[in-house]
């Protein structure tokens, strides 16, 4: 098997399962302690959360505050609907933004969805047009999680600050791979959303920063009052502890893991010349190769490459039927979004799965006839 589908998940590190396993405690052990109670054994667990939230807040822009989530679509949905005046996104968003939508208006607030250009980065002149002193937040992608496209963060943060505006950036592709822009407005973001699945921790737990001069947002969840008011419940010291080890690992070897994921890419590059690549090839993460084949059967050539790991759009969307959202913004008929095809892959991938994952598409797609 070559998995080849980093967008969705990753592989979980073994020193983030090292790190997790110590606080799966089991009745001997004295690692078991909710990480909210007094005791020594609860303060120890506390203390681990507290060495992970460093390591996770080390990856995020300086000062602020971190706290740690379900995942990033609570992270979204947090300041979203905790926040006030009215939002402004773009159509490539994924689903953890676009979705907000009905519930964002139930609030009496505006949600405009603003175009993309034609490389799939964002429509700056259509922002300075539909931005207004009412506009409470924008809501914008650093890397796009379908096609890997980056937007021009920097200018869109500061055309949003301009106009008085907060700016939340889905970082979830980007944490831990690239800089979040400089760390405090003009030109930071005022919050940022993270992942751990995506970058080599467990599923299940996921990370807001809040800017330093931010206002902090209305909490979602009500309780004990846990993670500074804004949500309440019992922390997993074994899911913060393994998200904080993906970071730490993640900062110790950045830019070599840049390097072997651009080497991956001209390597995939050459191998799948007679693709059309979607979205920008200058502006893009290179550990995201989406491609297509007009007129290519994508279920027929899963099915013949059942041992290569590779999607056809968003995790999120699969079995939906419908055509991905993100490849029709930036101007592709049904028929091509549908022909397309997502590769990811990053610190566990060889150049040896990306050839032999070549061969095997193109193979499939000759049979095809194309």
């Amino acid at each position: 098997m070559i998995y080849l589908d980093y967008q969705a998940t990753t592989p979980l590190a073994p020193e983030a399962r090292e790190a997790m396993l110590r606080w799966l405690g089991g009745p001997d052990s004295d690692t078991f302690g909710n990480p909210h109670s007094p005791h020594r054994m609860g303060r120890m667990a506390a203390a681990a959360i507290e060495v992970a939230r460093e390591n996770v807040a080390a990856l995020m822009p300086s000062g602020g505050k971190t706290i740690f989530t379900s995942g990033a679509t609570e992270a979204l949905n947090m300041v979203l609907l905790g926040t006030s005046g009215d939002v402004i996104t773009f159509a490539t968003e994924h689903a953890a933004v676009l979705d907000c939508q009905r519930a964002v208006e139930a609030q009496g607030r505006r949600f405009t969805v603003l175009p993309v250009l034609p490389d799939g980065r964002a429509d700056l002149e259509a922002l300075r047009a539909a931005i207004t002193p009412a506009t409470g937040l924008v809501a914008i992608m650093a890397v796009n999680n379908e096609i890997g496209v980056m937007h021009p963060l920097a200018e869109a943060i500061a055309i949003a600050h301009a106009a008085g505006a907060r700016v939340l950036v889905d970082a979830v592709q980007a944490y831990s791979r690239l800089a979040l822009t400089p760390s405090r407005p003009p030109l930071g973001p005022d919050y940022v959303a993270a992942s751990a699945h995506k970058i080599h921790g467990p599923k299940g737990i996921g990370a807001l920063w809040i800017g330093p001069d931010a206002p902090l947002p209305a909490p979602l969840v009500h309780g004990g009052g846990q993670e500074a008011s804004l949500r309440s419940g019992t922390l997993s010291p074994a899911l913060c502890a393994g998200f904080g080890a993906a970071a730490r690992l993640a900062a110790g070897d950045r830019e070599a893991q840049m390097f072997h994921v651009e080497h991956l890419w001209n390597l995939a590059r050459d191998a799948f010349a007679g693709w059309e690549l979607n979205g920008s090839a200058e502006h893009r993460w290179k550990g995201n190769l989406n491609i297509r084949k007009d007129g290519l059967d994508v279920a027929r050539l899963m099915s013949d490459c059942r041992n290569i790991m590779f999607s056809a759009g968003s995790a999120c969307a699969s079995g939906s039927g419908r055509p991905s959202h993100v490849l029709r913004a930036i101007g592709l008929t049904d028929a091509q979004a549908k022909s397309s095809i997502r590769l990811g892959f990053g610190r566990y991938t060889s150049a040896q799965d990306i050839e032999t994952a070549a061969a095997t598409i193109n193979a499939a797609a000759k049979e095809q006839g194309l």
